[in-house]
């Protein structure tokens, strides 16, 4: 049965980091079991949004088969996931934006239907997943409404997704501490087991 699309919902796959745990090579495009990580979660997202966005600063012409839009944050320093997130509400056409790493290939659709049911409930606030008491920032879900808030974070200087989206009022998505799907490959040694 094909999925159907989250009403409301643009989708922001970050993929514009350093990739400094991966000795500098682009994340999203490493393999893993004879893929790129982003093609694993393309093949989740993409029939869950009209308005799917990807945030990278380089490797354009990779990526661009994974999404309807490419952005990229214009920050020379790779400022960090918030740069990315902040140019994704800027971008979005949809009055959610479903943030998601480029990282997670264990990702599956039921949680990001769980995510977004959660989260459209109180259109107020940012809905964060948390795994006992450990934060997922980059596993959210921001009103866009509230993208003039997060931007004058920016312009004083704040940086973290996480103490960002506190300040705005995020709600948690408990989950499991060890739910398998929100497992980041970001180490060679996590794509090797």
């Amino acid at each position: 049965m094909a999925e159907s699309p989250l009403p409301s919902c643009s989708i922001l796959l970050l993929a514009g980091g350093r990739g400094l745990r991966m000795g500098g090579r682009d994340k999203g495009l490493i393999e893993w079991r004879n893929r790129p990580l982003i093609a694993w979660m393309h093949s989740v997202v993409r029939p869950l949004t009209d308005d799917l966005l990807l945030s990278c600063n380089r490797n354009q012409e990779q990526y661009a088969p994974y999404a309807d839009r490419l952005i990229s944050d214009g920050q020379s320093d790779y400022s960090g996931p918030l740069a990315g997130i902040r140019t994704g509400l800027a971008a979005a056409r949809h009055p959610w934006l479903m943030v998601l790493p480029c990282d997670a290939p264990l990702i599956d659709a039921p949680l990001l239907r769980l995510l977004h049911a959660s989260a459209i409930r109180d259109h107020d606030h940012p809905l964060m997943v948390r795994r006992s008491e450990q934060w997922e920032p980059l596993f959210c879900m921001i009103p866009l409404h509230l993208g003039g808030q997060l931007e004058a974070a920016w312009q004083a200087g704040d940086r973290s997704p996480l103490h960002v989206l506190l300040t705005l009022g995020a709600r948690a998505l408990d989950l499991p501490e060890n739910d398998p799907r929100l497992a980041n490959l970001n180490t060679p040694e996590l794509l090797q087991r």
